[in-house]
């Protein structure tokens, strides 16, 4: 084969080499139609990321000038009782929640992937309601089934002998309220994804497993498990990030105190309460900036352990 003449190769015509703004001039139609996406998303999405970057190492309270205090807000922040709190009650409600939902999750999708289900379409839509489901609406249901005095669980616990619980007044307790709502919301929501990930994987390896005498058991643990390892860990990755940054559960059941002693505070109530009710706009931003890094690097780890399991 001949290989073209080096000549020929360097020297192009100069109507043939376009710069990038030429060829955009020139598809400049297409690009106004999707220019309204790009535009909303840096009025709303990276300008306020940029502007709360800048207000963090400002003091300011929302009306007047703002005072340059530099990284004053961040050494305060090392040492805010309150925010490393609210760290700690987050994490407890993150156990608690992510890693019942997530095996309940892996279950109701295996059992919604079996041969032999019936009105499969029916219970798929039924686990995903729970997710579009108003938060407000569900923190009022669970505040009337967790109550102390006239709720639904001491009900049921009285019927069998047990004392009633007071599920508002345990610090310990009200974590396991906002961890059994978050459960409530998202196990469906992870479960259609892992049923999606079922449905992708090759049936011939479930029919050679059972006339190997396999069981159910043995099926799940040895060759969905697995073979769902990328999805598993894409859902602990957005369960951490989503578990994280909990908010409207304990506001709409706690109020913005987080309930008794603080026990139901989250770092994201508590920045809400820093910026909004106590009008230390900056520091608020340092405080969404410190969760951001705590966010980020506890993924990568639940990453790293998930990828060597």
């Amino acid at each position: 084969m001949k290989q073209q003449p080096q000549s020929e190769v360097e020297f192009q015509p100069s109507h043939v080499k376009k710069s990038v703004w030429q060829e955009m001039w020139k598809k400049r139609t297409l690009y106004l139609f999707i220019s309204p996406f790009f535009i909303l998303f840096a009025v709303f999405g990276i300008f306020p990321i940029v502007y709360s970057l800048y207000l963090s190492f400002h003091s300011w309270t929302g009306l007047g000038e703002m005072t340059f205090v530099g990284l004053s807000q961040f050494q305060y922040l090392l040492g805010d009782s309150g925010f490393w709190q609210a760290v700690g009650n987050t994490f407890a409600i993150w156990f608690l929640s992510s890693i019942p939902m997530l095996f309940f999750a892996l279950v109701i999708a295996f059992l919604l992937n079996l041969p032999s289900l019936k009105g499969r379409s029916a219970y798929q839509t039924m686990f995903f309601v729970t997710n579009v489901t108003s938060i407000v609406a569900v923190a009022i249901i669970f505040e009337t089934i967790f109550s102390n005095q006239y709720g639904l669980m001491n009900y049921l616990f009285s019927l069998i002998g047990i004392a009633p619980l007071e599920w508002m007044n345990s610090s310990f307790l009200i974590k396991v309220v906002i961890a059994s709502m978050v459960v409530w919301r998202f196990v469906g929501y992870n479960a259609i994804i892992y049923l999606a990930g079922l449905q992708s994987i090759p049936k011939t390896l479930y029919e050679a497993a059972i006339i190997d005498g396999a069981t159910r058991a043995q099926i799940f643990f040895r060759i969905t498990v697995p073979l769902l390892r990328p999805i598993i860990l894409f859902t602990v990755i957005m369960t951490t990030i989503g578990s994280m940054q909990i908010f409207t559960e304990p506001q709409i059941l706690l109020g913005n105190s987080g309930g008794v002693g603080g026990s139901g505070m989250t770092m994201t109530l508590y920045m809400y309460n820093e910026g909004f009710l106590n009008s230390q706009f900056g520091y608020a931003s340092a405080v969404s900036w410190a969760m951001f890094v705590i966010i980020a690097v506890f993924s990568l780890i639940n990453w790293k352990l998930v990828q060597k399991a």
